[in-house]
């Protein structure tokens, strides 16, 4: 069973008769995935994460993160960074822009 199938299906408002004929598939494949132990082929899955922009990860329920996982590149940081960074994934979409907006006008103004 895709764990979270159903749930993002029902949260589009999209049946599974269309959800099907999207991903190139049969309405019962739809019904085997959410209700029964049946798991779709790997090319599925990314077609149904693409398709609702989430992970294969949240599909199949070994991640609670809704939303696609974005690359994480490595840095090395102290502990006043780390703190910085975990504050800042606290905020809005917006809250982050304008955090943005705030360093970009402070590195303009260094480097004129």
């Amino acid at each position: 069973m895709v764990k979270n199938l159903k749930k993002l299906r029902l949260q589009s408002g999209i049946s599974q008769q269309k959800l099907a004929e999207i991903i190139g598939t049969s309405q019962q494949s739809i019904n085997k995935y959410e209700n029964h132990n049946v798991e779709p082929d790997i090319n599925t899955l990314v077609d149904l994460a693409n398709f609702f922009k989430t992970s294969v990860d949240y599909l199949i329920g070994n991640t609670d993160i809704n939303h696609i996982i974005e690359k994480v590149y490595p840095y090395d940081l102290n502990g006043e960074e780390s703190k910085l960074v975990d504050e800042y994934r606290k905020l809005t979409k917006d809250e982050k822009q304008s955090i943005n907006d705030v360093i970009k006008n402070y590195n303009r103004n260094k480097t004129t």
